[in-house]
């Protein structure tokens, strides 16, 4: 039976204030004609050596953001500003019972309310295992160094795996969304999903990405592209050593011949034109899906250099750190400008926290159909490169 959403949600306020009782809330969905900020939000309390918090991990499309607040005013306003969210559903455990709440069409409650057949302790250790997209003895992570015999991560390779796990939570979340929106086909044993990984080095993004997406139930058919034979063989020999339905070629990005034209292409850390080159080879083959992650930015930074700075920004060019972050910026705005003009979906994005890598911007375009419709997209592209007296590498390549 309905009942007031108000009062529904004020009953669940009163658990989720409770440090005594309440083990562990979920927030999700959405409510009708609404969407909340986050994806997911997960709620418990843990003991820190500053005493108890709430706290409380947000989720949006690709990554995870943790906060702990003090009881009392801190956890009273970061409770309120989530029951203001439009979620559809509240998932509420306490240690005598579990609640869940869904919002009706009409904005109305429905509660259903369980009683646990005995009362259960509360877990408030604030260094509990991370949740793993892969376990961390997954034999990937052993045949590619990352972890010991024993199936542990070694110290020295933690930045590497904060890396691969943010990545395929990316490439999870973009395929999962192209496949229900109809852009991306669901793929078939006797067809599986084509990946192509340009400039894959070592692989270790490539192969953790088909592993982790056959433990999701998708066929995955990849191959990797480097300049490297030694990176063919290594990669080669880790595929063949997993059981991995995986092929990796020598040739540059430009060049590479593939035999059958990829629907997922991904390039990550490309350094400078080679991601242009990547993103130009992309729409040739007119693939589905494409998540790239640039490197330097060195050819448009080197323009800037030789060209007179229009009025009035000379400031965001006197100083080369700046130039350097300022082409940055430039540089990937342009090459969305373009994908855009090419007939994608773009979305600019943090791959992952620049505590970890200095490069942790990452372009993830979705092919839609036809070029954007209207002048607006062509029209801001051409007064941006004509104003600043550049010309990027993406357009000559594709002629644009």
């Amino acid at each position: 039976m309905s009942e007031p959403l108000l009062r529904a949600l004020t009953r669940m306020r009163s658990y989720l204030l409770d440090p005594e009782v309440l083990v562990k809330a979920v927030a999700s969905g959405r409510q009708k004609g609404q969407q909340p900020r986050w994806r997911r939000a997960e709620l418990r309390y843990v003991d820190l050596k500053a005493g108890r918090h709430l706290q409380i991990t947000t989720y949006d499309d690709t990554q995870a953001h943790t906060a702990n607040h003090a009881t009392g005013g801190a956890a009273r306003d970061a409770v309120d500003a989530l029951l203001d969210e439009p979620f559809g559903n509240w998932h509420v455990e306490t240690t005598t019972q579990t609640h869940q709440l869904r919002v009706t069409k009409r904005l109305e409650a429905v509660v259903h309310t369980h009683d646990r057949v005995e009362e259960v302790e509360v877990d408030r250790e604030h260094d509990r295992d991370k949740e793993r997209l892969l376990p961390e003895d997954d034999p990937v992570y052993r045949a590619l160094g990352l972890a010991d015999a024993e199936g542990r991560i070694k110290p020295s390779r933690q930045a590497k795996l904060r890396q691969v796990e943010e990545f395929l939570r990316i490439l999870d979340a973009s395929v999962a969304d192209a496949i229900a929106k109809g852009h991306l086909r669901r793929p078939t044993a006797e067809d599986p999903l084509r990946i192509v990984d340009l400039g894959c080095g070592n692989a270790y993004l490539t192969l953790t990405a088909q592993r982790f997406l056959e433990t999701r139930g998708l066929a995955v058919r990849l191959t990797g592209v480097d300049v490297k034979e030694q990176s063919r063989e290594h990669s080669s020999a880790v595929a063949a050593e997993l059981g991995l339905d995986a092929e990796f070629v020598v040739g540059t990005i430009s060049d590479a011949e593939l035999a059958v034209e990829p629907e997922v292409v991904l390039a990550l850390h490309a350094c400078d034109t080679a991601t242009d080159e990547a993103l130009a080879r992309a729409v040739g083959w007119g693939a589905s899906l494409v998540l790239a992650a640039p490197c330097c930015h060195h050819d448009v930074a080197a323009q800037l250099r030789r060209t007179p700075t229009p009025a009035p920004y000379a400031m965001l060019t006197r100083h080369g750190i700046l130039r350097e972050r300022f082409a940055d910026t430039l540089t990937d705005a342009l090459r969305a400008s373009l994908m855009r003009l090419s007939g994608y979906r773009v979305d600019v994005m943090q791959f992952v926290d620049s505590k970890h890598t200095p490069r942790n911007t990452l372009l993830r375009a979705v092919r839609t159909g036809g070029p954007v419709k209207g002048g607006g997209v062509r029209n801001e592209y051409d007064d941006l490169v004509a104003t600043w007296g550049i010309q990027p590498r993406l357009a000559t390549l594709l002629d644009a």
